[in-house]
């Protein structure tokens, strides 16, 4: 097995929004900042008291996608995800009722109320939600990151001192203090106040095993703006079964800003050494994708030349960043609320073997922004390798 950083090169290059001093040109609608996010790798879960004050992480304005873990082993990726937010109540005349919006309907959240979801009954926590990691029985969890991130600034105002904390608990577990160990991206313009920070919690993964995680208490704002609310979690685990196929598994992440007419975003990857008919999968968590908000894509390209456009049937080519939290189109695992519109919040789960076709030793992601723009946090990539 090889594990950890490799000789493997990883390159990426986001084209951001065209910049004068600190101020972005955005859409009409929104003015979208380029943000940044996540350097260093520490361990940092700490149980504490509830009303603990969390240090503050160190800031950039943005940081590059860059490779956070690699492997190659008998295993693969699996992860957890939810919103932390929802819609509350109709705020623009031609909003969709928001009872059909959670269905699946399209709306954008600028055009409600947004309040926070609640799951664990509990007077000291706000916006608890559940979802399930379905780890496979006898595996063994190599790798654990949580990411987590929204918009501080809609109705109210959230300190963004308290965006690197949250509360975590596993299966049938209490919660604990989960604090961000990176450099966290945080950028503020005219429009948002929007961020994302992570955790490496493999320790705490590896006790708590599959089944029902709960996070708490995202620092995201609620309430209604031209700009809207958002936010939400996502838990990405690798893990080692000695019965599953070779397979290389890397997770990338930062913090990019993407505008339809700003330029695109690639990331590309080298040293895959997939054989032809290898089976895989990508996933990428976004931020304030729309439903309905048409231009934004994810097409990869081998080094074949063979280029494949990235959809499936709850993820149109042209709308891919559209509030969905799946896995090849369906809804993969439990997630307590289970809404299929989540209102600015996506994390996908695409099937990259028709990329795969011809083998490939390289990837070129390309993505594009919507209309209105959205923010890309996460990219995991699993494909089969050579034994």
């Amino acid at each position: 097995m090889i594990s950890g950083p490799s000789s493997d090169k990883v390159h990426s290059c986001f084209v951001p929004l065209i910049e004068n001093g600190d101020r972005v040109m955005g859409s009409s609608r929104r003015i979208l900042g380029t943000l940044g996010l996540l350097s260093c790798l520490t361990l940092s879960v700490n149980p504490q008291t509830a009303g603990a004050a969390a240090p503050a992480p160190k800031e950039l304005p943005r940081i590059p996608f860059t490779q956070r873990y690699q492997s190659v082993q008998h295993g693969g990726l699996v992860r957890a995800s939810n919103s932390g937010i929802s819609c509350r109540k109709e705020q623009a005349p031609q909003a969709e009722p928001c009872a059909e919006v959670k269905k699946g309907a399209a709306g954008v959240n600028s055009d409600f109320e947004m309040f926070y979801s609640e799951v664990d009954k509990d007077p000291d926590t706000y916006n608890s939600t559940r979802a399930e990691l379905k780890v496979p029985q006898g595996a063994k969890v190599s790798y654990a990151r949580l990411y987590w991130g929204g918009n501080l600034r809609v109705g109210e105002q959230k300190p963004p001192e308290d965006d690197g904390r949250v509360l975590v608990a596993e299966p049938g577990g209490a919660y604990k203090e989960v604090l961000a160990d990176t450099v966290m991206g945080h950028r503020t313009d005219a429009g948002s106040d929007a961020y994302q920070a992570s955790a490496d919690v493999t320790p705490l993964v590896r006790k708590g095993g599959a089944g029902m995680w709960t996070v708490a208490q995202l620092n995201i704002a609620m309430g209604h703006s031209e700009v809207g609310a958002w936010g939400g979690w996502t838990l990405v685990v690798a893990y080692e079964h000695p019965q599953e196929p070779v397979r290389r598994i890397s997770l990338w992440d930062g913090f990019e800003s993407l505008a339809a007419r700003a330029g695109d975003g690639t990331v590309e990857i080298e040293g895959l050494d997939a054989p032809a008919g290898s089976a895989g999968r990508i996933g990428v968590v976004g931020y304030d994708g729309d439903r309905g908000t048409l231009g934004d894509s994810l097409t990869v390209t081998a080094d074949s030349g063979r280029r494949v456009s990235l959809s499936d049937g709850e993820n149109p080519f042209n709308d891919v960043m559209n509030s969905t939290i799946t896995e090849f189109g369906d809804q993969s695992f439990v997630r307590q609320p289970e809404h299929v519109n989540n209102l600015g919040y996506d994390a996908d789960v695409f099937d990259l073997s028709p990329a795969l076709s011809d083998g490939a030793r390289s990837l070129n992601f390309r993505f594009t922004g919507e209309s209105q723009g959205h923010f890309l946090g996460v990219l995991f990539v699993q494909t089969d390798a050579r034994r």
